[in-house]
């Protein structure tokens, strides 16, 4: 019988982890690019668009625009699951309360932890509802256009969307499934018109005004870069995130920044680029002098997060909502990185 020798198991131990560790990638820190702090926006899917809307009221004085797809008001769970079903529409006649929620808001302003409400007066927002989503159905999205309305945003800022035959997803010109699809990857394309209907281009049209048309091939670059520099594991986001930067805005231009917010099931662990490379957003960045940044979160058993969600019911805890929020300050952090000045490495390249 062969003797257990615990300095070859320690010396092989040591070499074996040393080995993962060459060949793991770790991404670099996410660079500055001087983009404009005065025109942020933000949009999602589901559990990104609730996040959207928090991100939007929770940050207001640095926020223009939101888009909104399928995803209830602000504060509708109130910090607990129990009520992610009503926030989802899945309660037949028992709606969200968008008069609850605003007072919440305004409670949560009065306090200092959250920007005042009146910054949100002037911003534009795209609320998007499919007649065919069986995942957040419309009476949940409706209180969502009532809360903006009750906010005092004004009508002429307010699109909403909820006639097209389309299911729980993002819509795409050219990729995903069938519209009316209510399954992964989540992105499906429609057509309205006979017209191949481009959701992230109406979402950015109406938030900034005329466009650009999108580019047909992309001169910008996708990076991934380390986001655990934002944010711990008890915040369930992933270690790496992304961003697409336009060429122009890597040799210094004054850029806006857009944050997309993936919806369940949509992290790059579960469907890869599908979200942050192959949705028509970058098409319409590359041409617009925007940055897109793609924060991640991952499925987690610790916080308990099964489906890759963001946090729009407390599991990170009753700050959720607030700027102290986990995820709400990581991804602020984000923001303003890419608005400080533009870093010496960038200018370089």
């Amino acid at each position: 019988m062969k003797l257990f020798r615990p300095a070859i198991f320690l010396s092989l131990v040591i070499a074996s982890t040393s080995m993962a560790q060459a060949n793991s990638k770790v991404s670099p820190n996410l660079p500055a690019f001087g983009a404009s702090s005065k025109a942020t926006s933000v949009s999602g899917l589901s559990s990104g668009a609730f996040m959207a809307v928090q991100y939007q009221v929770a940050f207001s004085s640095s926020v223009v625009g939101a888009g909104v797809v399928a995803g209830g008001p602000y504060y509708c769970a109130a910090g607990s699951l129990l009520n992610a079903a009503v926030c989802m529409g899945l309660v037949p006649f028992v709606p969200p309360n968008p008069a609850g929620m605003l007072v919440a808001a305004q409670g949560f302003a009065l306090a200092g932890q959250i920007d005042p409400l009146s910054d949100l007066q002037n911003d534009r927002i795209y609320v998007f509802s499919g007649t065919k989503d069986t995942v957040v159905y419309q009476q949940a999205v409706d209180a969502t256009v009532a809360f903006f309305k009750d906010l005092g945003v004004p009508q002429a800022n307010l699109l909403y969307v909820n006639n097209m035959p389309s299911g729980h997803a993002l819509i795409t010109p050219a990729f995903g499934n069938a519209c009316d699809a209510n399954a992964a990857p989540y992105i499906s394309h429609c057509s309205v018109k006979h017209k191949a209907y481009d959701q992230p281009g109406a979402m950015l049209t109406h938030i900034y005004g005329a466009m650009q048309p999108p580019a047909k091939k992309r001169s910008g670059s996708l990076i991934s870069f380390n986001q655990s520099e934002f944010s711990d594991a008890s915040t369930g986001m992933a270690a790496d995130a992304y961003a697409y930067v336009p060429q122009n805005c890597k040799q210094g231009d004054a850029c806006r920044v857009h944050v997309a917010f993936h919806g369940c099931l949509q992290s790059a662990a579960v469907v890869q680029d599908d979200f942050y490379g192959k949705s028509s957003y970058n098409d319409w960045a590359d041409t617009n002098s925007i940055i897109v940044l793609y924060p991640q979160v991952n499925a987690s058993t610790i916080p308990y997060n099964p489906k890759g969600c963001w946090d729009w019911f407390g599991y990170t805890g009753p700050n959720y909502a607030l700027q102290s929020g986990s995820q709400l300050k990581a991804v602020r952090a984000m923001v303003q990185r890419l608005t400080a000045p533009l870093t010496k490495v960038v200018a370089s390249q």
